[in-house]
């Protein structure tokens, strides 16, 4: 062979190679499907239907990802949507994928080079399924890790299922998509991983601004389920619901193949986004901002600020000296609340113009002085320290790894924390009993008991050395599960006590707290309370 020959084959294996690496960015329709290529080193190829948005193929660096009994969508399919595909050339080339329905739009957006699915819901009214979730259905062979919290949600083999049909149990012990959930304020990367060459395959939300519930909600994120690994972005939810659903622009938010580690939302640009065309999309330069000082938050906790109206919601934490300023957020009165933690302190309201920054501050007045006769746990609207809150969040409280829920007995001045229960269940450990000394009869005092869930209607009832307190009235209703999957995060009702002079004794006393309802149930799904604190005062 004359050496022009094997330069020139040289060359062409070369070129192949190359044209594996960085295929060309565009898009062609065949077989009634749109097919986008995102022109990525990594090479993204995915396959959406003109009929109905399904995303039915995906191939990241030439591996079929997607599970091909059910496909990729909004909600578990649109049924049927309008869907078009337009080139766009801006600051850098994109793709746009638009799929509409009579009230939701829903975006498909790929930047030239990157291996992302930039996606973005624009919705008139809530989907008659009751939930608006994007769900990514991917192989589970190439795919089977989750990312950040591992097997907690891997339902995969289920030997049994212990309550309806979203807790299982997998080699003794309990598992369930929503053991997946990060509070929003917390989300950075969920993720789905596998492969030999270690792929994978992350959900990113810039903001929730649209969603609903607050920034400590928490909602599914992640489930190997054996035939598909589902990855999800939940927007709006009846799981542990508090305040209506938000309607409007949802997003952007991204789904990111990678083969360099786990990508970070903090890194992720998407002010370009208002270049492609996207309903209810404001720009920053239709935002305003809030600056200004938090105070009054217990030393030791963290402060956050919160801002919501029917329209969006955002928060930030506060600085050490209780500095804060708030993200981007469009123009409109807002209720401004102040947590210690997740503990409301505060409660005011504020007005964002476009353009401005607004300084304001806020201070919490719940920490004033006061006779602390003693005090069971810490005003953080958490249960945090009580007995199996160190599990709950990522299995069931029938687990076995759980430890005995009682009823427990909790002696003041001696008993550990976790001799306190995190939830009175009224079929499992009602009441729970405080056993205390008191040094001379205090005459009046105040119990208060903090809560952060309530479920099936339970509240506490109070008995003090026989005497009975009054039954406070059902607290509002959130109609779904809460502990048992792995919420704790309600209305946080506070109920307080006025307790008679003579009723408390010098010596010993025992005060009773007991889970009322007038709804019935059994073991775990009996009605049941979460504590927050409970603290006796003068």
């Amino acid at each position: 062979m004359e050496p022009k020959s094997v330069f020139q084959l040289a060359v062409l294996s070369l070129l192949s190679l190359f044209s594996g690496a960085y295929a060309a960015f565009g898009y062609t329709s065949s077989g009634g499907n749109y097919v986008v290529d995102a022109g990525s080193a990594n090479p993204l190829i995915f396959s959406v239907s003109q009929s109905n948005c399904d995303i039915r193929s995906i191939k990241y660096r030439g591996t079929e990802l997607q599970y091909g009994s059910q496909f990729t969508h909004i909600n578990s399919g649109l049924g049927s949507a309008t869907v078009s595909i337009s080139q766009i050339n801006g600051s850098n080339k994109y793709i746009k994928v638009t799929c509409v329905t009579s009230t939701l739009t829903h975006y498909i957006v790929v930047r030239a080079g990157d291996s992302s699915m930039f996606l973005a819901t624009y919705i008139t009214a809530q989907p008659s399924i009751g939930e608006l979730r994007w769900i990514a259905r991917l192989l589970p062979d190439k795919l089977p890790g989750e990312y950040p919290y591992g097997e907690v949600s891997n339902t995969q083999s289920s030997a049994s299922t212990v309550e309806g049909s979203d807790v299982f149990v997998v080699n003794g012990q309990t598992r369930s998509k929503f053991y997946s959930s990060t509070r929003f304020i917390d989300e950075d990367s969920h993720c789905v991983f596998g492969g030999s060459d270690l792929m994978h395959v992350c959900i990113m939300t810039p903001q929730q601004e649209s969603s609903s519930g607050g920034p400590f909600f928490r909602d599914i994120n992640s489930n190997n389920a054996g035939a598909s690994t589902n990855l999800y972005n939940y927007m709006n939810s009846g799981h542990v619901q508090t305040e209506p659903y938000r309607m409007g622009l949802h997003g952007p938010y991204i789904m990111q193949f990678s083969r360099s580690g786990i990508p970070s939302v903090k890194n992720v640009d998407v002010s370009w986004f208002g270049e492609v065309g996207v309903t209810g999309w404001v720009p920053p330069s239709g935002r305003g901002r809030v600056t200004g000082t938090a105070s009054g938050v217990q030393s030791g906790m963290e402060g956050v600020v919160h801002w919501f109206n029917s329209a969006a919601q955002y928060w930030a934490r506060t600085s050490s000296n209780g500095a804060f300023t708030s993200p981007l957020m469009k123009p409109g009165t807002y209720t401004m609340v102040l947590y210690q933690t997740e503990f409301k302190i505060a409660t005011s309201t504020v007005t964002v113009t476009a353009g401005q920054t607004r300084s304001q501050n806020i201070a919490g007045t719940f920490n004033t002085s006061r006779n602390t006769l003693w005090q069971i746990g810490q005003y953080d609207g958490q249960p945090t320290g009580f007995r199996n809150a160190d599990k709950f969040l990522r299995m069931h409280p029938s687990d076995s790894r759980m430890s005995n829920w009682g009823p427990l007995t909790y002696k003041v001045g001696s008993s550990p924390l976790t001799d306190f229960p995190m939830a009175v269940f009224q079929s499992v450990n009602n009441p729970v009993m405080i056993r205390f000394n008191l040094g001379s009869a205090p005459g009046a005092a105040t119990l208060r008991i903090a809560t952060t869930l309530s479920f099936a209607g339970s509240r506490p009832q109070i008995n003090v050395n026989g005497w009975s307190g009054p039954a406070p009235s059902a607290p509002a209703k959130i109609d779904s599960r809460g502990v048992t999957r792995g919420a704790y995060r309600g209305h946080g009702e506070v109920y307080t006590v006025a307790i008679p002079a003579g009723k408390l004794v010098a010596g010993s006393n025992t005060i009773t707290i007991s889970s009322i309802s007038g709804s019935s149930g059994t073991t775990f799904l009996s009605p049941n309370f979460i504590f927050d604190a409970v603290e006796l005062f003068q």
